[in-house]
């Protein structure tokens, strides 16, 4: 007896895809898809790594006053013309400026202040005569300047390092630990980020053992759970995955109904009998894209669940990750006000041998670099994820490439 949920999709399905999409149809659904998830305020504190939302402008001078930028004394910078070694200019230190703590009055020719870095400058001083160029005696209130100094000698100026009224960052720029501190010194103690997307791994397979567990029997273990949390966390999105999923519509069902803004799937996404989440998402959503033509990876599902986009990625690891990297990384990144594209330096090198591949599929292709050369791992091979951990990075043939002649120079974009 024919399930009900299967009903959904026609028989034909499960006698194979009827066509498949290229990966530049099913990059162009998704991307009509995305925008970035609503704002909310955080503690600055808690804001490295995350997504502007706003532009930050200044509303403060930074300093907002002039300061000394070497320990010394504040003078009037005429006062020591003629200064040397030997011609010592005898000056009145009438006080000290500090940290926080300046000196009220003023300054006058032939006066000094002694001043730390970072101290106000009096009111009358222009320049500051470094310690190293005084002569002083201890208890005495009277100095020799021992070398000249010009306006403004060691002076930092109001508004030298941020004007007010500056644009300092603009929306969509990933703070990072100096940000903050910019931030910080205008006077913010939080700041207004896009919302980190809220991601549903539903990993199914009821040959599957949780994460730790040794493999025994006919069991295996999880290795697209750890290895999708990762990259999902690296792509800035939050992680739910409460543990496995088993291969029935209910569990599946309540997966795909989760309250989150993606859902990824993984496993089961093809059109064999047991290939349910396809067709769940064909009955209770939108089943846009199912089946691509690229190598890993062709089994590939996109689709909406009411406001979650949803991915269905083959169980192979490497197809996984694959689908991964090329769908279900772009949507989160872009959800969550990062840049679509990949997250992967790349460099250029030469193949070592020939890279054949058919006119109108995608390859992914597994390569090692040594000395600047580009060597092949795999292109098949969907299920040998160790394949990855012996690579350096991986380069793509387009679907309207025959593939690459030894010798040819490639761009490989790199793991790490």
């Amino acid at each position: 007896m024919r399930h009900p949920h299967r009903a959904a999709v026609d028989d034909v399905r499960m006698r194979g895809f009827t066509r498949r999409h290229t990966v530049e149809d099913a990059l162009a659904w998704l991307d009509a898809q995305l925008e970035p998830v609503p704002a909310e305020d955080i503690p600055l504190r808690l804001a490295a790594g995350r997504v502007l939302a706003v532009s930050i402008i200044s509303d403060v001078d930074v300093p907002g006053f002039d300061r000394a930028t070497m320990d010394g004394y504040a003078v009037v910078a005429g006062s020591t013309e003629g200064a040397a070694a030997y011609s010592r200019l005898p000056l009145a230190v009438i006080g000290d400026s500090m940290p926080g703590c300046p000196f009220e009055g003023a300054v006058s020719t032939g006066e000094a202040v002694r001043v730390m870095t970072g101290a106000p400058m009096p009111r009358g001083a222009d320049a500051v005569l470094p310690a190293e160029f005084v002569e002083a005696e201890d208890g005495s209130r009277c100095i020799g300047a021992l070398a000249a100094v010009s306006p403004g000698k060691n002076v930092g100026v109001r508004g030298e390092d941020i004007v007010r009224g500056a644009t300092l960052m603009k929306p969509g720029r990933a703070l990072r630990a100096q940000d903050l501190g910019v931030l910080s010194s205008i006077g913010l103690g939080t700041v207004t980020v896009i919302r980190r997307p809220r991601v549903r791994l539903a990993v199914t397979g009821n040959e599957l053992l949780p994460c730790g567990s040794r493999p025994e029997g006919f069991h295996i273990a999880d290795a697209n759970g750890p290895m999708l949390a990762a990259l999902t966390e690296r792509d800035g999105g939050i992680v739910e995955f409460p543990g496995l999923v088993r291969d029935n519509d209910t569990a599946i069902l309540e997966a795909l109904h989760a309250d989150a803004d993606i859902v990824i799937v993984s496993g089961g996404s093809s059109v064999g009998v047991e290939d349910l989440a396809p067709m769940l998402v064909a009955q209770h959503g939108e089943l846009a894209v199912h089946g691509i033509a690229m190598r890993p990876s062709s089994p590939t599902g996109l689709g909406r669940m009411g406001n979650r986009l949803v991915f269905l990625l083959p169980g192979n690891p490497v197809s996984s990750l694959c689908a991964y990297d090329f769908f279900a990384g772009r949507a989160i990144r872009v959800l969550g006000g990062r840049r679509k594209e990949w997250p992967y330096r790349s460099c250029r090198g030469v193949l070592t041998r020939k890279i054949s591949s058919p006119i109108g599929r995608l390859d992914y292709v597994r390569v090692k670099i040594v000395d600047g050369q580009v060597e092949p791992l795999a292109t098949a091979g969907a299920s040998m994820l160790s394949s990855t951990t012996r690579a350096d990075g991986f380069l793509i043939v387009g679907g309207d490439s025959e593939g690459f002649a030894a010798g040819a120079g490639v761009e490989v974009f790199l793991y790490d």
